[in-house]
């Protein structure tokens, strides 16, 4: 971690990470503006991201691969790679993006929805109910583990009618590059196996941030949306 950034305050540190998602908000804001049509290809639209974010935002980094998927891809979790496919006039489709402000690392996923299919609306629209309601059961238990965290996504997906489609709920995000433990796909990560508490210190003793993003598939209808942003700041 650099200096500069390790000798923060907490407080200087969570605006400094609030900052970063706002940079993000009006990254997507312009993508949904500029960039979002139909037939153009996955491949094709994240190339136009990435071109945008360096244009107008001095993007240089991304920490994390960027993630652009429609229709049937829309099922696939993070880790997966599915082929390459064209945007449809009628399509459902999200974008997961991890690009570095500065020293600051946003992640922030959107959906969109192209069309007037009612089903994927309600898809679509069942995001940020379900994404406040799993941040407002965190925020009374922050102490809880990453397991439990994950299992409340699962629980509210299903409340609202839909099915819990990711390995995992979210994971830590900070100055970059955010603490990594090599090989380890559990403790850093809102998911099943996480025993260890969520507001534990990192390494450094400062507070960890998290994202939680949440991902919600319709299975029969070959569909599936995402969101996903800070956790633990306002």
């Amino acid at each position: 971690m650099p200096p500069e950034t390790s000798a923060l305050t907490e407080e200087q540190r969570a605006a400094r990470l609030m900052e970063a998602q706002n940079m993000a908000f009006e990254l997507f804001r312009e993508i949904e503006r500029d960039l979002i049509r139909p037939g153009i290809s996955e491949k094709a639209l994240s190339d136009e991201i990435h071109e945008l974010g360096a244009k107008r935002h001095n993007v240089r980094t991304h920490w994390h691969k960027r993630v652009v998927r429609s229709g049937p891809n829309t099922l696939m979790p993070y880790a997966e790679n599915p082929p390459d496919r064209v945007i449809q006039p009628d399509d459902i489709l999200f974008v997961d993006l991890g690009p570095v402000f500065e020293a600051w690392e946003a992640d922030f996923g959107r959906t969109f929805v192209l069309g007037d299919d009612p089903m994927k609306k309600k898809l679509h629209d069942a995001l940020e109910p379900v994404w406040t309601t799993v941040k407002a059961r965190y925020r009374e238990k922050p102490n809880m583990t990453g397991c439990q965290l994950y299992d409340i996504a699962c629980d509210e997906a299903r409340k609202h009618g839909w099915e819990f489609g990711g390995q995992i709920a979210g994971h830590l995000v900070g100055s970059f590059p955010h603490e990594r433990i090599p090989n380890d796909k559990i403790t850093l990560y809102i998911t099943k196996g996480n025993t260890q508490s969520m507001d534990q210190s990192d390494a450094e003793g400062h507070k960890r941030h998290w994202i939680l993003e949440v991902h919600l598939v319709d299975r029969e209808r070959q569909i599936g949306a995402f969101m996903e942003q800070l956790l633990t700041i306002d």
